[in-house]
């Protein structure tokens, strides 16, 4: 069986902001050649705005991964040492909600 700490993947968000990002780039990199003073000067804000965000998402990316596989990790166990609570547990939640969604 497959831990659940291994099904836990924001490779699909990471993805998306990383595409973000290189548009980002692109877009800097394409009006590099336009404008006067200002425009230069709001270029070069941008440049050092994206420089942060790219360095505190890298950091931030590995603290959320870590702490996602280790909640995986701890629901994991618990489910092995205790499964019949694990299965009370799931089917109480599955009750309430079909309950709620009865109402409407």
């Amino acid at each position: 069986m497959e831990p659940l700490s291994d099904k836990f993947n924001n490779d699909q968000l990471i993805q998306e902001f990383n595409s973000v990002v290189a548009d980002l780039e692109a877009l800097l990199i394409a009006t590099a050649d336009t404008g006067g003073d200002k425009l230069a000067q709001v270029r070069a804000k941008a440049q050092a705005s994206l420089g942060a965000v790219k360095a505190s998402m890298g950091e931030t990316q590995a603290s959320v991964m870590a702490k996602t596989k280790e909640a995986a990790k701890a629901a994991d166990d618990y489910v092995q040492e205790n499964p019949w609570r694990s299965i009370g547990l799931a089917a109480s939640v599955g009750l309430v909600i079909g309950l709620l969604i009865s109402r409407r």
